[in-house]
């Protein structure tokens, strides 16, 4: 049952680690936190939790940004817009958990372990874990220990006996018995908190009310509830996501092994972010309406699933990625979108493959390639031909059709740049009965004659509709590069295909 009691305002977040480029097992907890909020009238946090040192990267928090930013996923607190809660990034509030550190050590609920790295390894080879040595240790030895110049961590204590119990608003009441559990490091030599001090000081003091993150935490949520207690703190309601999964392999979608797991795969490759994260919804989470036929629907967008978004209809289980089914939601997308909205997506994609746009082609070009393109990047192979300033005329080899050879395509292109240069009719079929006629009196089949002018004209033996294109290239284009195809037939010596 998820509580949203209006005693406490419904505020969730998402904490990323500034470690590498935002995996889309992130953006979909960043999405599910987002719509839980928009559900209930709450507010969606960014926090930027950074105490792992050592795998901190700089520009990584850029690319977080970025990446919640492409997909729409707008926070209402954060470390670039603030908020009364702030600061919103971990290591500039490491005063707060040294704090909140010697405040459990103080009330015996915490303690200075002092042991050497050898030591501990030397523990770790039973496989026990460490064995709470550091228990026993007085202030005198602290003191002592201190004076040598010893280096210690700080351990929670975790009581020795009986259970501790917390409820997963996806997975239900889960017991462990605490005997199970290690005394973790909350605080380490440096002075640096590990996850499991900060983000318990982080979301009491920012007053989460719901915690919405993945799966891999599980294990850890009975040391995290036992802190809560020792604190006297509320724990915030808590829900763990399901992994997603590969789909060649079923394992965990990862960053080595398949490109799609960052974010950024999907902008640099010409996805929209609203194919992503209308995906996203059916991940783990199923929007559940259906259409006037009956059918469950498959296009929506992310306000609209935010308003019945239920975390408790949330899987257990992993669910696998399914780039197909997004290429295809993708694709719909596009068909679905306005001319002129879908001409300025594309065209930043044809300018940094290098060619010069102009809006007024490409918005008579796109009603020709919407219905064949399933990401933006696809215009470029489509319809690049169209702002080709230096066409390169294709081969011989490619512009012969099959069952004929160069002499015969020469002759069939030269009889067929005669008749469409002597039209008068500028319409985009005008030349089509006349071609027709020609590839009658040459013995040929329209589709050999239209396929030689095809690759002729555009480079491709595959296009969007030949006449519509050519009267978008307009006739002194079409007609020199017809006359530049017909010279390399003429030098070809190719036999027939």
């Amino acid at each position: 049952m998820v509580d949203t009691n209006a005693a406490r305002p419904v505020r969730v977040r998402f904490a990323p680690s500034p470690t590498g480029d935002l995996h889309i097992g992130g953006i979909r907890t960043a999405q599910f936190n987002w719509m839980f909020a928009r559900r209930y009238g709450g507010k969606f946090i960014l926090r930027i939790e950074d105490t792992d040192q050592k795998r901190t990267k700089e520009a990584s928090l850029n690319g977080i940004l970025e990446g919640l930013r492409w997909a729409g996923l707008n926070w209402d607190e954060g470390p670039d817009i603030g908020g009364p809660y702030g600061p919103y990034i971990q290591s500039e509030r490491i005063d707060l958990y040294q704090h909140w550190a010697v405040w459990l050590i103080d009330h015996d609920l915490a303690y200075r372990a002092y042991e050497t790295s050898e030591e501990l390894e030397s523990m770790s080879k039973g496989h026990k874990g460490y064995d709470r040595r550091g228990r026993s240790l007085t202030r005198e030895d602290w003191a002592r220990l201190d004076a040598e110049g010893r280096p210690y961590v700080v351990r929670f204590k975790v009581p020795l006996t009986g259970e501790t119990t917390f409820t997963d608003m996806v997975r239900g009441p889960i017991t462990t018995r605490n005997d199970t559990l290690q005394d973790a490091i909350i605080l380490k030599s440096d002075g640096w908190p590990t996850y499991h001090l900060a983000h318990i000081v982080d979301d009491h003091l920012m007053e989460i009310s719901h915690v919405i993150r993945a799966e891999e935490w599980i294990p850890s949520t009975p040391l995290h509830t036992l802190i809560y207690g020792a604190f006297g703190w509320e724990m915030p309601q808590i829900a763990h996501v399901p992994v997603i999964l590969a789909a060649d392999s079923g394992g965990k979608i990862s960053k080595r092994k398949h490109p799609e797991a960052a974010i950024s795969y999907f902008w640099k490759n010409g996805y929209l972010p609203e194919a992503v994260t209308n995906y996203l919804c059916n991940v783990g989470w199923n929007y559940g309406l259906t259409d006037e036929n009956g059918e469950e629907m498959q296009v929506f967008s992310k306000e609209d699933a935010a308003k019945i978004f239920d975390i408790t209809r949330v899987t257990g289980s992993g669910t696998k990625f399914d780039m197909v089914k997004l290429t295809w939601l993708n694709g719909v997308y596009i068909r679905n979108m306005d001319a002129l909205e879908l001409a300025k997506h594309l065209r930043p994609v044809l300018e940094a493959a290098g060619f010069e746009v102009n809006l007024d082609v490409l918005l008579q070009v796109v009603p020709l390639i919407r219905e064949r393109i399933k990401t933006l990047n696809e215009i470029v192979e489509t319809a690049g031909f169209f702002f080709a300033e230096d066409f390169t005329t294709p081969s011989a080899d490619a512009l012969i059709p099959k069952k004929m050879n160069a002499a015969q395509t020469a002759e069939a292109l030269q009889r067929a740049r005669a008749i469409m240069a002597a039209l008068t009719d500028a319409s985009p079929h005008a030349a089509e009965e006349p071609l027709r006629v020609l590839a009658e009196e040459m013995g040929l089949k329209p589709g050999q004659l239209f396929g030689a002018i095809r690759v002729a004209v555009t480079g491709q033996a595959v296009s969007p509709p030949l006449f519509e294109s050519i009267a978008i290239i307009g006739e002194t284009t079409t007609l020199a590069r017809m006359d530049r195809a017909i010279e390399a037939l003429s030098e070809s010596s190719v036999e027939t295909r």
